[in-house]
């Protein structure tokens, strides 16, 4: 499974961007798909989430700004971030969890940096 982030980039505080998330290859019953997001030096934290049945999670410091979405027939997730802050400044990383026959398993793509700035 390979997944493909893009939609990065430079923007200023209050502005929008629309993150997108594509996943390919042997994909099978996907349970949730997500977002994290990485500063150096920081652990990776969870910022949204989307599973199966369309129930959404966010992190507190994101609720009300950024919205999740999947588009199942895709099999991609889509991250609309507005009203960004110079503190949402970080590598954006997409995941997908899925069932297979030894278990669940997980798959990350390549990061997208978002940059805001002040």
């Amino acid at each position: 499974v390979q997944l493909q982030a893009s939609g990065g980039g430079l923007v200023q505080a209050g502005g929008s961007l629309r993150l997108s998330c594509e996943a390919s290859g042997n994909i099978g019953n996907i349970n949730v798909m997500g977002w994290h997001r990485q500063t150096p030096g920081k652990q990776r934290e969870l910022v949204a989430s989307i599973a199966h049945g369309g129930s959404t999670n966010y992190v507190d410091s994101v609720r009300g700004r950024f919205t999740v979405s999947r588009d199942s027939a895709k099999n991609a997730a889509y991250l609309q971030m507005s009203s960004l802050k110079p503190e949402d400044t970080a590598v954006y990383y997409c995941n997908l969890n899925q069932r297979e026959f030894l278990g669940a398993r997980t798959y990350w793509g390549k990061g997208t940096q978002v940059t805001v700035s002040s």
